[in-house]
């Protein structure tokens, strides 16, 4: 198996409301199939597909989904863009967990919740510069 990630799908209980969340936000959905929303990401997609159905093909109970305790990393290229991306996802309906601030490796982060509570993490990490697209890697592109 090689190291990537190719689809990261978002179990949601309103799929049209949390897509709402993310159009607010700016993304720009892309043609999928009935009962999926999808927006394509640099070298990913993000997909929205109903919890209950979600759970059927994976084979579990619904309640067995639950809340894992993973976040969803979205890199700035400076500090200065944190604070505006929370506020973003403030206004777009989505709860802050902790407002931006310095952190002790060195970066600036902030946390926020989308409307059906994934957890996502603002930061800027001054020692993984983005790719001129805005790709990341954990060391950088220099």
């Amino acid at each position: 198996m090689k190291q990537r990630v190719s689809l990261i799908t978002l179990g949601a209980r309103d799929p049209a409301g949390l897509a709402a969340f993310y159009d607010a936000m700016g993304w720009q959905r892309v043609e999928s199939p009935d009962g999926i929303i999808a927006y394509d990401l640099i070298g990913q997609a993000l997909g929205i597909y109903a919890i209950e159905k979600l759970a059927e093909d994976i084979g579990v109970p619904v309640e067995r989904l639950g809340h894992g305790a993973a976040t969803l990393s979205y890199n700035v290229r400076d500090k200065a863009q944190v604070a505006p991306l929370l506020a973003r996802a403030e206004a777009a309906g989505g709860r802050i967990l902790r407002h931006a601030h310095d952190i002790f490796w060195g970066g600036y982060v902030g946390y926020f919740a989308d409307p059906e509570d994934h957890v996502w993490e603002v930061t800027h990490n001054p020692y993984a510069p983005l790719s001129a697209e805005g790709a990341f890697r954990w060391n950088g592109y220099g």
